[in-house]
């Protein structure tokens, strides 16, 4: 890349560790990648900050009401940039001509539309948001088909995989691929039996042995949800069926995944857990930038375990199998009711044990219907929201 224009790009999720991450990265390298635009939901004084650091060109908040302060605060600490707000303003943002380069790191379905958007522009797609390609699976691939670009994942399973696949995603039979197998830490409950699980509280959840997280995902991956999701994503990031798609436990979270070939050979990406590797990866391709990650030292890092996940206690990961399996919308079903039901345990209304409760409810009241477009997911994602409501009521 000597020579070239630094990379232009947006964060769409800025504030978050995924995009604390990645400016990280970025500002390891400037003469290869610019921070362009920022974005953030609700945090101003974090994009203040965020700004007055890396001097993007445009800033959105995603909250319209907050648009003023936004721009008094970016005023008086001296950041000239354009200033936006609003939910069209992110998609209008990632398929703008500020960015080449799109960092989709906002949580949950609110990060649907300014995914497609960064797809049909052409951009380089980031995908940290699982979400989007859960719910929206097949239409995201359709979108970056129309606007050839690249999507690389970001989560570090995935990119694991992307890097033991030769071409990142070939045709898995050609390629002579048996399985893709996703490693999971085990969470912070692993080992336990439901019993134990059954007055664990929301900051016990969040205590992930391994990453720093957001609560949500941190809640995810306590429940297993987030490989069930990560299961789903893969199917549609790789073109691998679900029977060729498993989940291996490994609780030091040193090797992020694994890819089997018919001749037994099984490659796999192993490196200290933290999510600059995986950006800097995704930033860089096909070329290796230093993402300021300490080096693996397997001589002091102690045995590699692995097991089986406990599908019985964790019931999560096997409803998402069974939503993959069921085909059509059901993924996007899955994950409504799951933010729904999270957002009620975080908040003390609901039991751990129960969010499975609450997503299986909603999955036998709600069949797959087929994918047509975005306008049909998002009613369905309301229905769905609507429908875990409902059962969290009837359990108060």
């Amino acid at each position: 890349m000597t020579g070239a224009a630094p990379r232009k790009v947006a964060i769409l999720g800025a504030t978050g560790s995924i995009g604390g991450s990645t400016l990280d990265v970025i500002a390891r390298h400037p003469e290869r990648f610019r921070a362009t635009v920022l974005t953030a939901q609700r945090n101003v004084d974090a994009l203040v900050a965020l700004c007055v650091t890396h001097r993007p060109e445009l800033a959105v908040i995603a909250d319209s009401a907050l648009e003023a302060q936004l721009t008094q605060r970016l005023r008086t600490a001296g950041v000239t940039c354009e200033v936006a707000s609003g939910h069209d303003a992110l998609t209008v943002a990632a398929a703008s001509s500020l960015c080449d380069t799109v960092v989709a790191a906002i949580v949950g379905a609110a990060g649907l539309d300014s995914t497609l958007a960064a797809a049909r522009a052409g951009k380089r797609l980031l995908l940290a948001n699982k979400e989007s390609i859960v719910m929206a699976g097949q239409l995201l691939l359709q979108a970056l088909a129309e606007g050839g670009g690249e999507l690389i994942p970001v989560d570090s399973e995935h990119n694991a995989i992307f890097q033991c696949l030769p071409g990142g995603r070939p045709d898995l039979d050609a390629s002579g691929v048996r399985r893709l197998i996703l490693t999971a830490s085990g969470g912070p409950f692993r080992g336990r039996s439901r019993a134990e699980l059954a007055g664990v509280t929301p900051d016990e959840a969040c205590k992930h042995p391994k990453w720093v997280m957001g609560r949500k995902i941190s809640v995810d991956s306590a429940t297993l949800m987030n490989k069930g999701l990560e299961v789903i994503e893969a199917h549609h990031l790789f073109g691998a069926p679900v029977d060729r798609i498993e989940v291996l436990v490994h609780p030091q979270s040193l090797v992020h995944s694994l890819v089997e070939y018919v001749d037994g050979s099984v490659l796999a990406q192993l490196g200290n857990p933290d999510m600059r590797t995986a950006i800097a990866h995704a930033l860089a391709w096909p070329e290796r930038v230093d993402a300021g990650v300490s080096m693996l030292d397997l001589a002091t890092s102690g045995a590699l375990a692995f097991e089986a996940p406990d599908l019985t206690t964790f019931r999560c990961l096997a409803l998402a199998y069974q939503a993959l399996s069921a085909g059509g919308d059901a993924p996007a079903l899955l994950n409504a009711a799951n933010e729904v039901a999270v957002e009620a345990f975080l908040a003390g209304s609901l039991s751990f044990l129960s969010i499975a409760d609450v997503v299986e409810s909603v999955l036998t009241e709600l069949p797959p219907a087929p994918v047509v477009d975005v306008q049909m997911l998002v009613e369905r994602d309301r229905l769905a929201r609507e429908a875990a409501r409902r059962v969290l009521c009837s359990a108060c």
